[in-house]
């Protein structure tokens, strides 16, 4: 009999919800293993690590799990065992219990498809914006499909549990009080020991990222998370005293007609361009949703999936050097916005008090612009229109209901009905959005005042839906569809704003907000942050492509370098064709924080732990160095200094 390999007959339920638990992660471990076959460590002692790492977080997420349930029965009288209240308490948070893990079971393969990881902060963000997401696995996935996957596997546990008579069992057992405190106490000090001493970095033991990611369990991993959006540098990450760190700070971001405003912890400062008069150009900036360098021709592609943009290279200053901050959305804004370095954690775009900051539309105020942001969905995802509203920008987005706090004295705008042909899950298609922003920039130009005119693209984005016969390559089919629509839509915009009377006076500014993918079996995987960034229309500016290894952050201080401007900054970022820029680009996941400069690399981690390494751009390998004291010093100043001016209310 199924029961005799439990204790107690009464914890016979618990005891097979345990085995299901236990058994389909470990073959879901083995799944996993066997989708990155190329990239996974196989050798025995690495499988074995892997597997034995991963268990043990499997029995620590367990513990929490069934805590309610060892609970139940300790508290529950033995009289009342098998009674009608008894039976139905059992039965219900066993079935709900059964069909959470089947779901999350899915989820998890579907994740990993997405991100080659366990869950993380993004499966966090997933819980708060419900609509994107639901009709987003809606538009990607066969919701019937899986949705009777769940319910089939939920059904055949239950019913093998009734089968084995797993419910009788826990129905007629009447345990003790000494058993019943017995199994509290092991429950109670599991999840002591996993709340004090284990950490979800535990799990991160060896230098492939992919058997690392392997080792952990999902939902301890989500709620990890949870725990730790933001995360404080100095409580993290090794440090040094912060008038050291702004000390180095200040020495590379100083340069001849830069003059600092304070002495000591500030990087603010006064930056003087002497090449000639300022120019007041209009700008319209493009944000492109997931745009990998690894696309173009120009990168090596073949393709051909974007004609377009492989021809603006040669038409434009073309950065083709660049590397984006992070692996998200909010990161790119945050860099191309701030330009700053990624501060660990989440980014400061989601975070609380992020509002009033001084960003690159405090540039542009200060010179007269009127300037705008533009979103194809609800800016409520991801706190955009917080974020935006919050330091300047008027809105213009989609908008399902969603409502600005008083606090932002924002313009918000809805984008009508009438004005979309073509919308997914994530917003109107890119068409669309560059037919508002070019509206917006008419009524602009009309109002005589210069124009600032921010776009956020959403096409690139699974489910890779786009308006039919726009391209040779049908809607919903993937990510190469997605692209080449995309560098459709930009060519189809430029065109419609060559016919427009301020198309001359007006520099058009292309940028990825991150890499299609940045996951990899490396720590950090460097060549998923490299993007395309393009410097259009400029007047008398010569055509080039840059090949100075540069940041995000660094995109908009050359910019107004190339507009001859004076302004004051509070930026990490600097003028790419400076006399004194030094090659270097900051990289980072949500937890690595890592400076890179030309084939060297210094990762930190959240343990305050980090390795110096080799960078092979050709294999992409990361080979480890014994550490260099100074580029350590460098890679913590950058970040602790971050971190120290937004804690610090200091970047206003």
């Amino acid at each position: 009999m199924m029961y005799y390999v439990i204790p107690s007959r009464r914890y016979s339920a618990i005891g097979h919800f345990a085995l299901f638990y236990l058994s389909v992660s470990f073959l879901l471990r083995l799944a996993f293993m066997v989708w990155q076959y190329d990239e996974v460590d196989w050798h025995p002692v690495d499988f074995l690590r892997t597997i034995i790492s991963g268990t043990f977080f499997d029995l620590g997420a367990l513990a929490y799990l069934v805590a309610p349930c060892i609970l139940y029965i300790t508290v529950w009288p033995s009289r009342w065992i098998g009674t009608l209240a008894d039976k139905a308490i059992i039965w219900f948070f066993t079935s709900l219990g059964v069909v959470i893990l089947a779901f999350t079971f899915f989820a998890e393969v579907t994740f990993w498809e997405e991100f080659r990881s366990r869950f993380n902060f993004v499966a966090v963000d997933y819980l708060i914006y419900t609509h994107e997401v639901i009709a987003n696995i809606n538009e990607s996935y066969p919701l019937p499909l899986l949705i009777g996957g769940v319910l089939a596997v939920s059904l055949l546990v239950l019913w093998l549990f009734f089968k084995g008579k797993v419910f009788k069992n826990t129905f007629a057992g009447k345990p003790g009080i000494g058993e019943r405190v017995l199994f509290l106490m092991i429950t109670a000090a599991f999840i002591g020991f996993y709340s004090l001493a284990i950490r979800n970095f535990h799990a991160e033991w060896s230098p492939n990222r992919y058997n690392s990611e392997i080792s952990k369990n999902g939902i301890y991993s989500f709620f990890a998370a949870f725990r730790n959006n933001q995360m404080k540098y100095p409580e993290f990450y090794t440090a040094i005293p912060d008038t050291e760190a702004f000390a180095l700070v200040r020495e590379k971001l100083g340069a001849s007609g830069t003059k600092f405003n304070a002495v000591g912890l500030s990087i603010r400062r006064d930056v003087e361009n002497t090449a000639g008069p300022e120019k007041k150009y209009n700008v319209v900036f493009v944000l492109v949703e997931s745009l990998s360098a690894s696309f173009m021709s120009e990168f090596g592609n073949t393709e051909n999936i974007t004609p377009f943009l492989d021809s603006l290279a040669q038409q434009s200053t073309f950065f083709e050097n660049m590397y984006a901050t992070g692996n998200r959305t909010v990161r790119g804004m945050e860099a191309v916005t701030l330009c700053i370095p990624p501060t660990p954690g989440q980014s400061i775009v989601k975070r609380p008090e992020n509002q009033g900051l001084y960003t690159i539309n405090s540039v542009f105020e200060a010179k007269g612009y009127t300037t705008s942001f533009l979103y194809g969905g609800d800016g409520y995802f991801d706190n955009m229109n917080a974020y935006f509203g919050g330091n300047g920008f008027d809105i213009y987005d989609r908008g399902r209901g969603s409502i600005l706090s008083d606090k932002i004295r924002a313009t918000r705008t809805l984008i009508r009905d009438n004005e979309v042909r073509f919308e997914n899950a994530w917003g109107i298609c890119d068409e669309d959005i560059y037919s508002k922003m070019l509206s917006v920039a008419d009524e602009n130009y009309r109002a005589g005042k210069p124009f600032f005119n921010f776009v956020m693209t959403t096409s690139n984005h699974r489910p890779y839906t786009y308006p039919a016969d726009r391209i040779d390559i049908p809607s919903g089919t993937g990510r190469k569809g997605a692209v080449k629509y995309t560098d459709y839509a930009l060519k189809k915009m430029l065109q419609a704003a060559r016919s427009k009377p301020w198309f001359s006076n007006t520099v058009f500014v292309i940028v990825a907000d991150h890499c299609a993918s940045s996951a990899g079996r490396n720590e950090i995987d460097v060549a998923n942050y490299r993007i395309p960034a393009f410097i259009f229309n400029i007047p008398q500016a010569a055509t080039q492509k840059v090949g100075k290894q540069c940041s995000q952050i660094d995109l908009f201080p050359t910019l107004f370098g190339m507009m001859d401007w004076n302004y004051t900054s509070n930026f990490f970022g600097k003028d790419v064709f400076g006399p004194d820029f030094e090659e270097r680009a900051l990289i980072a996941t949500y937890r690595k924080l890592a400076l890179l400069k030309k084939d060297r690399v210094m990762i930190l981690s959240d343990q305050k732990k980090q390795n110096f390494y080799r960078w092979d751009s050709k294999s992409n390998n990361l080979s480890l160095l014994p550490t260099d004291k100074s580029f350590l010093d460098e890679t913590i100043a950058w970040y602790q200094t971050a971190d120290y001016l937004f804690n610090h209310k200091l970047l206003k």
